[in-house]
């Protein structure tokens, strides 16, 4: 992928070139994707949109970080929960960086090329990564850069690679109802729905062109999709105590057979003898209620705090839903509240997402 003029920098927050599209709608203040646009004038029909297999959305906030050199795949597989040193060129990978005792730091949407592995993160994640990233080199032929500079992402709902484009693909677990492996069903035996689509590394000069006179939705729609799926993300359905299984992300980001790298004990220990002491699920929220629920509400069964809403969208389909990390002591059939209650609680039924 060839350099283009760089439109990121550290010093002024970003904004991406296509919010000047005809009805983007930039987001409120409290949304997690700032500088892309929210919606771009009917968010729920741009929902729809994507579900039927057309249009893509800005994620050109996102940051992207490059591993060059001979030794980038095995060293990257040495140091991540998922299989890589034996990716083919084109292939992609969803995976994990964690800390010494199992908890998830870092989200990788990975690709190789045959010369570059890309490493889609979370914006907050390039600076901690890279150093981190650097700090393990040791002597081994291997370069990282923060590319974010000159590489925008660009989602699509589609499951195949572009043919000229570095590109993620979500994982396959993602894109199923029913689980086909014994890791899945172990975990995530039935997804409330499916999620497919693929993140495109596109020149960031190139950006416009890119989407230019296709429809475009918004990071409202993404998400509303992602949390129908039950499909977990760094730093919103996240903390720093997460370990994998908790949030369904064995096996779609973690290889149980691979070799060591840091923090797999706990991953081992808890797959093989344990629990997790926590699990993701999906919540239904009363649409009726005089309150909309806030990401960080606490969630209650029987008067008690068993844990806390994550992510709160509007889904075309399911109306105000919700992703919440509850106690495993929780009975999956419990009824539940979400508070706090100086505003009226309101009520949520509960779908499954994780289970073991």
């Amino acid at each position: 992928m060839r350099d283009v003029d760089p439109g990121v920098t550290d010093a002024e927050p970003y904004l991406s070139p296509l919010l000047g599209l005809p009805g983007a709608c930039p987001p409120p203040e409290d949304w997690p994707d700032q500088g892309v646009a929210w919606h771009y004038g009917d968010p729920l029909g741009e929902q729809r949109r994507l579900e039927s297999g057309e249009g893509w959305v800005d994620l050109s906030h996102r940051g992207v970080v490059a591993v060059t050199g001979d030794d980038r795949l095995s060293w990257l597989h040495s140091l991540t929960t998922q299989h890589v040193e034996a990716l083919q060129p084109g292939e992609s990978a969803l995976d994990l960086v964690l800390d010494p005792h199992g908890h998830v730091e870092h989200e990788l949407h990975l690709v190789d090329d045959g010369t570059t592995t890309w490493l889609v993160v979370e914006r907050s994640s390039v600076e901690p990564l890279v150093s981190y990233l650097d700090r393990m080199r040791f002597l081994l032929r291997v370069e990282v850069a923060d590319r974010t500079p000159d590489v925008a992402v660009v989602a699509e709902p589609a499951s195949s690679r572009h043919a000229d484009l570095p590109t993620f693909v979500l994982p396959e677990q993602f894109g199923v109802l029913e689980a086909e492996d014994d890791a899945s069903r172990k975990y995530v035996p039935l997804r409330p729905a499916t999620l497919a689509g693929r993140e495109v590394l596109v020149p960031r000069g190139d950006l416009a062109s890119y989407v230019e006179g296709r429809p475009g939705s918004g990071t409202w729609a993404w998400e509303a999709l992602r949390v129908a799926a039950g499909v977990p993300r760094l730093g919103r359905d996240t903390d720093h105590r997460t370990i994998p299984q908790e949030v369904g992300w064995v096996p779609s980001a973690v290889h149980l057979q691979k070799g060591c790298y840091r923090g797999q004990e706990t991953v081992a220990r808890v797959h093989n003898l344990g629990r997790p002491p926590r699990r993701l699920v999906q919540l239904h929220l009363d649409g009726s209620a005089a309150r909309t629920p806030r990401v960080g509400d606490p969630v209650l069964a029987d008067g008690r705090e068993v844990g806390r809403l994550t992510t709160v969208v509007e889904h075309h389909e399911l109306g105000p839903v919700a992703l919440a990390v509850v106690k495993r002591s929780v009975p999956l059939d419990a009824p539940l509240v979400v508070g706090p209650s100086g505003d009226g609680f309101v009520a949520a039924s509960q779908e499954t997402v994780v289970t073991a």
